[in-house]
């Protein structure tokens, strides 16, 4: 079965949606520096626009997300262990997750959500690349109901 067809499945979608907007904001609040400042300053900006409006994104691009990603999840499973192969191409995922953001962001109607994002995203590959581990690790909870 694909990933698309679980993680899009009505019965799975809305708490996988959930715990991805609670990865994003244990990131954001781990985040350190000056770096990790700004990160927190956009992220608040972002949701005073819309108190779920991470949810809302993650729940747009999840079949992107979900078609992206499967393959290299299914290689991961094969593999046996889906979370350290994804852990050791962390790159590769935060690059296929980057590509959609990326297009979501072009495609934005919103000035302050543009502008959050063009300045975050020098250094978003950094904070996507220490949550991939995460990520596998909920993509495997919900692989495996």
């Amino acid at each position: 079965m694909a990933l698309s067809d679980i993680l899009l499945n009505e019965n799975n979608r809305d708490n996988f949606v959930d715990d991805c907007v609670q990865l994003i904001e244990k990131q954001v609040a781990a985040a350190p520096g000056l770096g990790g400042l700004a990160l927190k300053a956009a992220y608040s900006t972002v949701k005073g626009i819309r108190a779920d409006y991470c949810a809302q994104v993650v729940d747009q691009i999840l079949p992107e997300i979900s078609i992206a990603l499967d393959p290299m999840w299914t290689e991961a499973v094969n593999n046996g262990n889906p979370v350290e192969y994804f852990a050791e191409r962390k790159a590769e995922v935060a690059n296929q997750l980057l590509q959609i953001s990326d297009k979501k962001a072009d495609n934005s109607t919103r000035a302050v959500v543009k502008g959050a994002y063009a300045k975050l995203r020098p250094s978003a590959k950094t904070y996507v690349e220490n949550g991939i581990p995460d990520l596998a690790k909920i993509i495997k909870k919900h692989t495996a109901t």
